[in-house]
């Protein structure tokens, strides 16, 4: 079928729309532009919409370029390397205007502000995923699929990661790592000269094995810093709290505008090497008082810049590992509350009254007793990041009935050549 795409969506797809008797459909087809004019082939329906197969672009748009990355439109991993990265930028941009007019009713005042990335070798983690059988490979699932496509290099990860990736080939191809072998995450410091590399095994290991792995690994990569072990529970949907460190450290020692913060494996740090000191600024910066409340603080990445500026910060983490780097990282200005957010807010909200308050939550957002607990308390001052628009779309919605206005929005380009959106809501009320 001949589609003209009308637009970009949150997902990566593209959306047209065709008569269907006296009905329109609505169909979502990947690795397009709005604009184009394009042949598809529907490969899935459902109650009004359907999604499509790209076949062939027969008007193609200025803006379309070739993808650099040969696994491009194989590999899940990007959606938009056949886009101009200033194009990109202003897809995103809309795609979160819209969301936030369309859920919450909010229509923004002012231009969001854009904070460009390096288009290329930004990630400064990536996992890959391994199979001993029937021969050895490493690479990424293909999209809706456990099928395993065999990569060797990958352009949006950082250049040590990409030369980490041919050793673990070599190291693999010659029956030198563990058969039990199915993941494997590489970390790489900031200035991309240390590396940290956890390896996920579907049944245990003997030490002779993980020895032999770190000592090929070491030889070939020496920047590697440690090498940590974990196994993964038999229906494989969750992992072991506790690696085992096989080499060297289990932290890895990431520096960012000024400060060096120890990140243990397992634990979540932003993944963009670019980004993260206007990160800093947008969440932190000049901003001054007595008390901040960091809410899902994570190894305290925002908590240490926060400390600078305020006389007490009040970090509230609950993932064990993240907690003992926040330990490690804070200034002794910082209080650590070792806990869920719904937990803390259910008794200390009624007696804080912060000058400000920042949010980082995971995808799924705040939700409504979170919500409800930051509309209750006496603030002045709210930063929320996000991750996903629909959900910072939904919280916004009520975060507004509580009296917050949305005073900025930042659109922070973490993840260049993909859908992924993080935004940066400064809040006041």
């Amino acid at each position: 079928m001949k589609l003209t795409i009308e637009k970009l969506v949150y997902g990566g797809d593209g959306l047209a729309r065709i008569k269907s008797g006296e009905q329109t459909k609505t169909v979502f087809v990947p690795f397009v532009i709005p604009g184009e004019g394009v042949e598809a082939t529907e490969i899935e329906q459902r109650p009004g919409f359907s999604r499509a197969r790209l076949d062939e672009v027969l008007e193609p748009s200025e803006l379309r370029i070739s993808a650099p990355c040969p696994y491009f439109g194989s590999c899940g991993g990007c959606q938009y390397q056949h886009i101009t990265y200033d194009a990109q930028l202003r897809f995103k941009s809309e795609i979160l205007r819209e969301t936030l007019l369309r859920t919450a009713k909010l229509d923004l005042a002012s231009e969001i502000q854009i904070h460009r990335s390096e288009p290329f070798h930004y990630r400064n983690r990536t996992r890959f995923h391994v199979s001993a059988h029937p021969h050895f490979a490493v690479g990424y699932f293909r999209p809706g699929s456990h099928d395993l496509l065999s990569v060797r290099e990958c352009p949006i990860s950082s250049p040590l990661i990409n030369r980490t990736l041919p050793a673990v080939w070599e190291l693999g191809q010659a029956g030198q790592l563990p058969s039990a072998l199915v993941e494997l995450e590489m970390f790489a410091g900031a200035e991309d000269n240390a590396l940290l590399a956890e390896a996920y095994f579907s049944t245990k290991v003997k030490s002779d094995e993980l020895s032999r792995f770190s000592a090929g690994l070491v030889s070939r990569v020496p920047e590697l810093g440690g090498l940590i072990a974990f196994y993964l529970n038999p229906d494989k949907a969750s992992r072991s709290l506790e690696g085992q460190t096989v080499f060297g450290s289990s932290r890895l020692q990431y520096r960012v505008a000024g400060e060096t913060y120890a990140v243990s494996a397992g634990a979540f740090f932003q993944t963009n090497r670019f980004v993260l000191p206007e990160m800093l600024s947008v969440v932190a910066g000049k901003k001054r008082g007595k008390l901040a409340l960091d809410l899902y603080a994570g190894v305290g990445l925002f908590t240490v810049a926060l400390a600078r500026g305020f006389d007490r910060v009040i970090a509230v983490e609950s993932s064990p590992v993240s907690v003992s780097d926040l330990r490690a990282n804070a200034p002794e200005n910082v209080k650590i509350s070792a806990q869920t957010v719904e937990a803390y807010l259910s008794s200390a909200a009624g007696q804080l009254r912060p000058d400000l308050i920042v949010v980082d939550p995971p995808r799924n957002g705040l939700g409504t007793t979170v919500c409800r607990h930051l509309n209750d308390m006496r603030a002045s001052q709210m930063v929320y990041v996000s991750c996903d628009p629909a959900t910072l779309a939904r919280d916004l919605k009520q975060l507004l009935t509580g009296g917050w206005r949305v005073e900025e929005m930042h659109l922070l380009d973490l993840f260049p050549q993909t859908f992924h959106i993080e935004s940066c809501a400064v809040l006041r009320r």
